[in-house]
């Protein structure tokens, strides 16, 4: 892991908060809080009901925030039919679409239709999906989201097995030889994250590990000087 610096910013790491464990009252100060932080990606958890036992937010509040912040919108869609949405996401403002391999649309298509849009791929696994199954998509793909936790709700504890997925898809990214994003997503604090560092994670999702924090500025600066 690269060393802090004696508490200077890590350049290398990006810190994606989960908006989902934000204050829904105030959706515009917790948004600018991270921002002025320093985070350089939000993460947008977008859930169905279907793919997971939940529902969190869609596309209207995804545009509406859009208007308001320049962070790289982070746009994790955990829904049975991606590909149908893709356009629409679009066009409400997300910069990155990641997708899971677990979802009902054909992987391939639903690639190429983020790609159409002007996007970057993302495609995301389970915890309990074998991580080759990103094998035949990596030379597509500008994002590999690993989750840590079963997808559908925040405040989760990591699961400690998901740590050989990240290293699995850590190795076929450098294998490829592109620039690829690992990111890791759900119960991630900064006592467990330089771990996944370790194994090459390079975009760090935090939801309850900011948005919790009594101090949300402080948080997204501890993270960003790991």
């Amino acid at each position: 892991m690269p060393e802090n610096g004696g508490g200077t910013e890590n350049d290398m790491i990006k810190l994606s908060p989960s908006l989902l464990s934000a204050d829904f009252w105030d959706l515009k100060k917790g948004v600018k809080c991270v921002e002025k932080a320093g985070a350089d990606y939000l993460h947008l958890d977008v859930m169905d009901g279907r793919f997971v036992p939940n529902i969190s937010f869609g596309i209207p509040v995804i545009k509406a925030i859009r208007k308001h912040s320049s962070l790289v919108f982070d746009v994790h869609l955990m829904i049975s039919d991606p590909l149908k949405y893709v356009d629409a996401f679009a066009a409400a403002g997300a910069d990155i679409i990641t997708f899971h391999y677990e979802s009902d649309s054909d992987p391939d298509e639903t690639i190429a239709a983020i790609k159409s849009a002007g996007k970057k791929a993302g495609m995301s696994i389970k915890p309990k999906t074998s991580p080759e199954v990103l094998d035949r998509f990596i030379d597509k793909l500008d994002l590999v989201l690993i989750m840590t936790v079963e997808p559908g709700f925040g405040g989760q504890k990591l699961i400690p097995g998901t740590i050989e997925s990240i290293k699995y898809a850590s190795g076929l990214i450098k294998a490829s030889g592109r620039d690829i994003d690992l990111e890791a997503d759900g119960g991630i604090n900064v006592e467990n994250a330089p771990m996944l560092i370790d194994t090459g994670v390079n975009v760090i999702v935090a939801g309850s590990s900011v948005f919790a924090k009594e101090d949300v500025a402080g948080a997204v600066k501890d993270f960003k000087r790991l």
